[in-house]
């Protein structure tokens, strides 16, 4: 396991700075994880191998989260016009990596499983499954990052001191840091 970036830096301590419903809404996301309501147990099994894929086996729980958004009908307000709505199109990509892998994608090994997400990612201008390629890619990554970096866990890595509400920040330039924050362990001094 490498480094920490900011070493010591937990964004958890912050939160006596942060209303009570702030509060209340981050730390729920380190608890326990709500049963999931949108994924049925097939497609969570491949969408579970998908996003240890593409995040390289996160210490995150991307899929409660990605299957809350998706179950509220919580999307970005947005769905390209040649492609399903995103509830739609996640449930037909799964059944799609399920497909090209003549059963279960998470039966696949984790090298056979990168290779067919591979595949998807380079079909550049290509339809895949009835849908642009790149579209299904740009689906599966703005989900999984958005569940990544919406948790304080991916907060510690990157030194995010986590919401600005009420406290706000004071040093608003580059190379600033504010009283409570650590620093960076790669950059140069």
């Amino acid at each position: 396991m490498p480094e920490p970036r900011f070493p010591g830096f937990d964004v958890l301590s912050q939160a006596r700075y942060w209303d009570r419903e702030t509060t209340a809404v981050v730390v729920a996301r380190t608890g326990p994880q709500p049963p999931l309501r949108f994924f049925t147990p097939a497609e969570e099994a491949t969408a579970r191998a998908l996003l240890d894929q593409l995040l390289d086996h996160p210490d995150v729980p991307l899929l409660p989260a990605i299957d809350a958004r998706l179950a509220e009908l919580e999307t970005d307000g947005w769905h390209y016009a040649d492609m399903p709505m995103d509830d739609e199109a996640w449930r037909r990509s799964l059944h799609a990596l399920d497909e090209e892998a003549d059963g279960p994608f998470a039966a696949l090994s984790e090298v056979q499983q990168r290779a067919l997400i591979g595949r998807v990612q380079e079909l550049t201008g290509e339809h895949w499954h009835g849908m642009p390629a790149k579209h299904v890619w740009s689906l599966w990554t703005r989900y999984a990052c958005t569940a990544y970096y919406s948790h304080p866990t991916a907060w510690n890595e990157i030194g995010f001191g986590g919401p600005a509400h009420p406290r706000g920040y004071l040093r608003l330039g580059t190379d600033q840091r504010e009283p409570w924050e650590v620093a960076d362990a790669h950059s140069s001094p």
